[in-house]
C-alpha cells in the first residue's frame, strides 16, 4: 500500500494517475479488477464528502486514472479529508492499494 497526499483544487477537474506494480517491480495485469475510493472528513465520518471515480486507463500496463469532475470538486467544502483507494481482484481478494490526506484548496472564480 502507499501512501500519497492530494491537492484538491475546488471548481476544477481533478486526475491522478497511477502505475500498479507487482512485488519484483513489472507492471499488474488488473483485467477484471474492481476500484473503489473515498474521500471523507475524517475517518470516523458517517458519509463520504465524494466517491472517487476509478477508471482503468491499460488494463495490462495497471495504470488506473483517479478523478472528480469540476462539479463535485466545487460542492467539497475547503479543508483536509482522508481517502483510501481499494481494488477487489479475480479471486474476490480486497486491497487497499492507497490511502493518504487530501486537501482540498478553495476555489475564487465561481462560475
Amino acid at each position: 500500500m502507499a501512501y500519497t497526499e492530494l491537492i484538491v483544487n475546488q471548481g476544477a477537474t481533478f486526475r491522478y494517475n497511477l502505475d500498479l506494480t507487482n512485488k519484483d517491480g513489472t507492471a499488474m495485469n488488473v483485467a477484471g479488477y474492481t476500484f473503489s475510493g473515498q474521500m471523507r472528513k475524517s475517518y470516523y465520518s458517517a458519509s463520504a464528502a465524494a466517491s472517487l471515480a476509478i477508471n482503468v486507463a491499460n488494463t495490462t500496463n495497471g495504470n488506473v486514472m483517479i478523478s472528480l469532475d469540476a462539479g463535485t470538486t466545487s460542492g467539497i467544502k475547503p479543508g483536509r479529508y482522508v481517502y483510501d483507494m481499494k481494488m477487489v481482484d479475480t479471486a474476490n481478494v480486497t486491497t487497499r492499494i492507497l490511502e493518504g490526506i487530501a486537501t482540498v484548496t478553495p476555489q475564487v472564480t465561481k462560475t
